[in-house]
């Protein structure tokens, strides 16, 4: 399933909707789709949803309405593929409630994948590792703000080894400023691991502190995240950490604004989340579409409960825009209030006013 995941990069971009994948280019060409097609891909998705989705319940009601929509004739007059796919998502929200459960659509056809292929092959993964790399392993600014501010834009959580280093990278050259801001407005998710990597830097290299646990359909034990106590680079135990979060913050993004925000560890700025809090995986349908099927939940331990279909709302809400600003002035403002030397007091009495006039807004 990882290779699906993989040949079908296309559609691997944030969104609203959902974490991991989201609607292609608007550019691809539409195909037909006559009756059998139709009938092909709507039994394929309700059994898929039946077998796999993480309420068994909801996955067989979601399964029965598809059929009996499909007997009533209600997809007989939809002939673009396009027209078809969108259909299927908008009736699949309709019905769980889930942003990401929904159907693809793709142009170019959709590789037969063996279902116990554990990996993706050598050339998929370098495929996939020079996009990541292009990317930054999305990491797209690093800097030190007036004030000594950090300030960390963080566009997706990737969790290989090279990730890791970029990241280590990131927090060792902040790891002299007083506070702490990670821009997610732009940020559709990704891997948890790296969540786990970069909270272990806010706590003490003697904190074990448990993250969030992944419920999943067919597996008995729950895996769980917890901080590291062994990693290299800076830790930012006492420093004060700012989320900034938007409408377009989604999936592994909400996690780590959900986790500081149940850890009490940070601030969450700006809008309410996307809302997607099931993890899952790409599953063909036919030679043309593909569904995105959640087998598994977050569970969070402290609140026991996560984000899914309400997202996370901030502690300070403001829009998207005006967030950093906002953060940056919060951060200074907390910084003079704790510091008793006149000359520093000054410098962010100076660095206040600059922040004041404002910042760079998510494009």
């Amino acid at each position: 399933m990882k290779r699906l995941a993989l040949l079908i990069a296309a559609l691997a971009l944030a969104a609203p909707a959902s974490a991991q994948f989201a609607a292609p280019p608007p550019d691809q060409p539409d195909l037909e789709v006559d009756a059998a097609t139709r009938a092909a891909v709507i039994d394929s998705l309700a059994r898929n949803i039946e077998e796999r989705y993480i309420f068994p319940d909801v996955g067989k009601k979601v399964a029965k309405t598809l059929r009996e929509r499909s007997k009533k004739g209600r997809y007989d007059g939809i002939t673009s593929a396009k027209a078809f796919n969108d259909t299927l998502s908008a009736h699949l929200r309709e019905l769980a409630h889930d942003l990401h459960l929904r159907t693809h659509y793709r142009h170019e056809p959709l590789p037969i994948v063996d279902p116990n292929a554990a990996a993706p092959t050598p050339e998929e993964r370098a495929h996939g590792l020079a996009d990541s790399r292009r990317l930054n392993f999305g990491f797209q600014k690093v800097e030190r703000m007036p004030g000594n501010i950090g300030y960390v834009e963080l566009t997706g959580f990737e969790g290989s080894a090279e990730a890791g280093a970029v990241a280590q990278s990131a927090m060792q050259f902040l790891q002299y400023t007083d506070a702490l801001i990670f821009d997610l407005r732009r940020n559709g998710g990704g891997d948890p691991n790296m969540i786990v990597l970069l909270l272990s830097h806010l706590y003490g290299e003697d904190d074990r502190v448990h993250i969030n646990d992944f419920e999943t359909r067919n597996d008995p034990v729950m895996p769980q995240y917890w901080t590291l106590t062994t990693i290299p680079g800076p830790r930012f135990v006492d420093k004060p950490v700012y989320v900034l979060t938007s409408k377009r913050t989604g999936s592994a993004a909400e996690e780590f604004a959900y986790d500081i925000q149940q850890l009490k560890r940070g601030t969450l700025i700006g809008e309410t989340t996307a809302g997607g809090a099931n993890p899952g995986a790409m599953v063909r349908l036919n030679e043309h579409f593909a569904a995105f099927i959640a087998d598994g939940r977050a569970v969070n331990p402290v609140s026991k409960a996560n984000w899914e279909g309400v997202g996370v709302k901030p502690d300070v809400a403001v829009n998207a825009d005006d967030a950093l600003k906002t953060a940056h002035v919060s951060a200074i403002e907390g910084l003079m209030a704790k510091t008793t030397d006149p000359a520093k007091k000054a410098s962010l009495a100076r660095a206040l006013e600059m922040a004041k006039g404002g910042g760079p807004k998510p494009s």
